[in-house]
């Protein structure tokens, strides 16, 4: 399971590890980040839907089939919006196509994040500005996380 191969890959190398995941992948990293706080140092999600309307997405099918779980239960639905009390930055596109751009952002705190940048959903993968977030969000320190500055030449990137 993921969570015994996170506890497996923190205990192997005697750090905590970073989970960066993908759509339905960001949504199992952040479960995993709150199941295992002290294995894991960062989530980085690329057009995660874990807020907003869970109708809003145009692979709620695929979301079903894969989880097993319906679209629109309330309950697993609030535990979804509840951040993992590890610092999360989540990696988001207006131009998604797949994921509502909404159902991406979380509420900004002291250790949480929103990144847009431009590119299509099957895109943030490989997109450039979106890899370059990545990069940055991995290379701070672990005890000195902070929000990505976007000041400077950054503005013209990142808004």
């Amino acid at each position: 399971s993921c969570v015994r191969q996170v506890e497996e890959l923190a205990d192997s190398h005697g750090a905590k590890v970073s989970l960066v995941g993908w759509s339905l992948g960001g949504l199992y990293a952040r479960e995993v980040a709150k199941l295992l706080p002290d294995a894991v140092r960062t989530v980085i999600t690329l057009g995660s839907p874990f807020s907003g309307n869970p109708h809003a997405s145009n692979a709620k099918w695929v979301y079903q089939m894969l989880s097993g779980h319906r679209i629109g239960d309330p309950a697993l639905h609030a535990e979804l919006r509840k951040p993992p009390p590890v610092p999360c930055t989540s990696i988001y596109s207006k131009s998604d196509g797949v994921v509502a751009w909404q159902c991406s952002v979380q509420h900004e705190s002291e250790v949480t994040e929103n990144i847009e940048v431009v590119a299509s959903h099957l895109g943030l993968g490989l997109n450039p500005t979106a890899l370059y977030a990545i990069a940055d969000r991995l290379s701070q320190k672990e005890a000195a996380w902070r929000p990505m500055d976007k000041g400077g030449v950054r503005g013209l990137i990142f808004g």
